[in-house]
């Protein structure tokens, strides 16, 4: 694992034939949708970035770079991936245009694809540590 940042991570996505999966895993107060807020900033999104706990899920258009959407995902209150199932998560999945972050990732991870890329958060009360990788 190493250390990640905003700027860092989307530099080093690479689109494919469907949407690229970032799982955010961490406890509550990790960081976790900062830095989501952190890398809609870097994809020029001016839009406030809030976290989606109560709907689920939100989108924001992209303007620069190479995806179209950021789909932010919380999972923290679902069960299994057939709760993503309802809010049409295998349509979100297929497109390449999606870019999607989904924090609470170990809760879905059933409906997840095998190839998710990870970030771990990790907070002792003073510093944050976000590290990538499995």
């Amino acid at each position: 694992m190493f250390s990640m940042n905003p700027k860092t991570l989307i530099s080093s996505l690479q689109k494919k034939d469907r949407a690229v999966v970032i799982g955010l895993f961490g406890n509550l107060g990790a960081g976790k949708t900062t830095f989501t807020k952190g890398v809609a900033k870097e994809l020029g999104i001016t839009e406030e970035v809030t976290s989606p706990t109560f709907v689920i899920q939100k989108t924001y258009d992209i303007p620069i770079g190479d995806f179209e959407r950021l789909v932010h995902i919380d999972a923290y209150r679902l069960e299994s991936g057939e709760d993503l199932k309802k809010i049409g998560f295998l349509e979100t999945l297929k497109d390449p245009e999606n870019l999607i972050f989904i924090e609470w990732p170990e809760n879905v991870m059933d409906i997840l694809p095998k190839e998710i890329q990870e970030l771990h958060f990790q907070f002792d009360g003073e510093d944050r540590k976000i590290s990538y990788g499995k």
